[in-house]
């Protein structure tokens, strides 16, 4: 059974940085393309990074290219996404995704 657990969200100011993490089980970690997606409020899921199997970046939302880096660690099979210079716009819950799998997500909020 797929297991992902979000973590390491929280409030923080436009300007400030968070790491997301994402503690996954019950798949071949160090060899499965994963991703970050993100719902703001009132909106629908936006696909944020992407990292192919052989943990590599793939894919950034334009809106969070130079800011955002996703990252793993195989031995902790771990799923990361560093968020820096946050903007008031970059306030949703975050998700990590493999396959058809979603955990419950971590709130970002970033106010003043």
């Amino acid at each position: 059974e797929v297991t992902l657990v979000e973590s390491g969200g929280g409030l923080v100011q436009p300007g400030g940085s968070l790491r997301l993490s994402c503690a996954a089980s019950g798949f071949s970690f160090s060899s499965t393309a994963m991703s970050w997606v993100r719902q703001p409020p009132g909106k629908g899921l936006e696909t944020v990074a992407i990292l192919s199997s052989r943990g590599s970046p793939t894919y950034y939302l334009e809106a969070v290219k130079g800011r955002f880096t996703i990252s793993r660690d195989d031995a902790k099979n771990t799923l990361y996404l560093q968020l820096n210079s946050l903007k008031i716009e970059d306030t949703a819950m975050y998700y990590c995704v493999v396959g058809q799998s979603r955990g419950q997500g971590t709130q970002v909020t970033v106010s003043s």
